[in-house]
């Protein structure tokens, strides 16, 4: 076991060596990515991309002891060609706040997320930095609905943070002390460097109150035009799940069984917002049915909002969360591969078909030594060598595929609805390379 360890961790050195050289000299570009159409660009070329998901990195730098563990990841990640990651830059009251109180923050963690922004710069990833969470996990909307209480404001539910004037201010004096912060390590301001992909204004905007999708639309509207007068050198998106509300009914017959207050064709058309997000989670959305009827359903909802993206928003979309639990029935290794697979092939063929579907976020990446953060979806790379094989194959069928995607070859549509027709792989045979194939922690 130790020589294959051993052998293991020469195999990574080896391909972050490679990886870094290439993916630095991508960032050093200097260039903010952009979206044309239903495309992002980089330097006037397409971008696509693999990703993934580490919402604990400034938690975890705010100690600079434990500052390894966020450099661990980026080599690792690095080392397997991702090139997007998405996380936190919110901690609201609590343990490890941020933000302990309104406007009152905690310089050593801001100085984590310093160090989170240079230390992804280093290994060529680009930041998704969302604003506020959802859920109770690092404060979130029930946090800044405490605080307008602790200030004597009639508060009557978390569902006020969408309306109320002072709980909205809040959040506001929050976007701009993030967007406007200089990192002290590399003397920028966030809002001027490129290793800022794009900004999130929530983890899974949900509100109980309003399930039409109107109440979070109002927020939507007014919080991106806000970001936007502040910087408009980033892109920004929602954070959204991808659940449809009431502006498209028919459009219902995708969610799940259920709606969670958002709106995802008419939030997404706001001029403002830059691309649409999905999440998926069929293990928690279908529990207890089969994995064969929760892949129908990962198809259908790919399929769908690839459409809607393609044909009535015309905008990037992102499947910026998806996994397959440790914790689920019936769970092994191979598993996980073959849904990661079969969504990475998806992603694939989406983004081949147009190039409208442009990437992926797999939930999510940690380093070693951190059990306590395992939310049964934590992947650590260099123990996992068969999903880091996946995770490595689809960067580079990505990035291929960007270098293809202005061929008129690479657009084949079915006549009838417009869904990709499966072609081969430019690097390998058949569709992909990689073969046939509720609440997580701190969410």
């Amino acid at each position: 076991m130790a020589s294959f360890t051993r052998a293991l961790s020469s195999f990574f050195a080896l391909l972050l060596l490679l990886a870094i050289a290439t993916e630095a000299r991508n960032l050093n570009k200097l260039g903010f990515v952009r979206t044309k159409g239903a495309h992002f660009v980089l330097n006037g070329s397409p971008f696509l991309f693999n990703g993934f998901n580490s919402y604990w990195l400034m938690h975890v730098a705010a100690d600079p002891t434990e500052r390894y563990k966020v450099s661990e990841v980026f080599q690792e990640a690095s080392a397997a060609s991702l090139s997007v990651c998405r996380t936190w830059a919110f901690s609201d009251g609590g343990d490890t706040a941020l933000q302990i109180s309104p406007g009152v923050y905690d310089e050593r963690v801001f100085q984590g997320l310093d160090f989170v922004i240079s230390e992804a710069k280093k290994y060529g990833i680009r930041l998704i930095l969302s604003f506020v969470n959802n859920y109770k996990d690092f404060g979130g909307r029930n946090q800044y609905a405490q605080w307008g209480r602790n200030a004597g404001i009639q508060i009557n539910s978390d569902d006020d943070f969408y309306t109320h004037p002072v709980l909205k201010d809040y959040y506001k004096n929050h976007v701009k002390k993030v967007v406007t912060r200089v990192n002290t390590m590399t003397g920028i301001a966030y809002r001027d460097d490129t290793t800022i992909m794009a900004w999130e204004l929530m983890n899974e905007p949900r509100c109980d109150a309003d399930y039409s999708g109107k109440t979070v639309h109002g927020w939507v509207q007014e919080m991106a035009s806000f970001v936007k007068s502040l910087d408009r050198k980033h892109l920004l998106e929602i954070g959204m799940e991808g659940f449809y509300g009431d502006s498209m009914p028919e459009k219902k017959q995708f969610n799940p069984g259920y709606q969670v207050g958002t709106d995802f064709i008419s939030s997404n058309l706001i001029r403002e917002i830059d691309f649409a997000t999905i999440h998926a989670y069929t293990d928690q959305w279908l529990s207890g049915q089969s994995d064969d009827a929760q892949g129908v359903f990962m198809q259908r909802w790919m399929t769908s909002h690839w459409q809607d993206s393609r044909t009535i928003l015309k905008k990037p979309l992102v499947l910026a969360e998806f996994g397959k639990s440790s914790k689920d029935p019936g769970y092994n290794q191979n598993v996980r591969d073959t849904f990661m697979s079969s969504v990475y092939r998806n992603v694939y063929n989406f983004a081949k078909a147009g190039g409208t579907m442009a990437g992926s976020l797999i939930w999510q990446l940690v380093a070693q030594d951190m059990s306590n953060f395992d939310d049964g979806y934590s992947i650590i790379l260099a123990q996992n060598p068969s999903t880091a094989g996946l995770i490595s194959g689809q960067s580079h069928a990505m990035t291929a595929l960007a270098h293809l995607v202005n061929s008129p070859h690479v657009y084949p549509f079915s006549q009838s609805n417009g869904v990709p027709i499966h072609g081969h792989h430019p690097l390998g045979v058949g569709h992909h390379p990689l073969g046939v194939g509720h609440h997580r922690f701190g969410r």
